[in-house]
């Protein structure tokens, strides 16, 4: 059997994961959970709402706890990927540890979860991403020229230039691309 070097060397986009659904045993598990977790909350908060004297409807309070629960599913970031899914494959002895996490590597997750968690959202670019970016530009004034944005905004507006203080000081309407987004990092680069 013969492989190309153009065959090794490509790389090939993984299949998209089929949806999956728990079958019936795994549904009926999912549902005994949340029931349970449900019971529990529920029975805190009667405990909790009857010692200081007040009665509300059971109904409530489990449609209360439901629907929060909904919410915060729904908000949640996509789980982390899989570290050491992958053995490496080569001529290497395999001595170094490649499930071994780094300062590096911590750094750039903590950008690159909560941006690719944002792609294509407004509401939590503006809410998760655009105050680390503002942080960022804050700390480089300090750094560099003494003031921030809010000690001395005229003279933190020149160093910024008019283009960066009015993506900092402005809510986006839509998330930039990557090729906008490198532009501004760039423009922070250069301060």
């Amino acid at each position: 059997m013969s492989t190309s070097i153009d065959e090794l060397l490509s790389f090939g986009e993984e299949p998209a994961g089929q949806d999956v659904r728990p079958s019936d045993g795994g549904r009926a598990r999912l549902l005994l959970r949340t029931a349970a977790a449900t019971a529990a909350v529920v029975v805190v908060i009667v405990v909790g709402l009857r010692a200081v004297g007040l009665k509300v409807p059971i109904w409530i309070i489990v449609a209360g706890v439901l629907a929060v629960r909904r919410v915060t599913t729904a908000l949640s970031p996509p789980p982390p990927p899989r570290t050491g899914a992958r053995a490496p494959a080569g001529e290497e002895p395999g001595t170094w540890n490649w499930s071994a996490r780094d300062a590096l590597r911590t750094a750039i997750n903590g950008w690159e979860r909560p941006l690719d968690w944002c792609a294509g959202n407004q509401e939590r670019f503006t809410e998760r991403i655009l105050p680390r970016l503002g942080e960022l530009a804050d700390e480089r004034l300090r750094q560099r020229h003494g003031v921030t944005r809010e000690s001395d905004p005229a003279r933190a507006r020149a160093v910024l230039g008019e283009p960066l203080w009015t993506f900092l000081a402005t809510p986006v309407r839509r998330p930039p691309s990557p090729r906008d987004l490198a532009a501004i990092v760039a423009e922070l680069e250069k301060i």
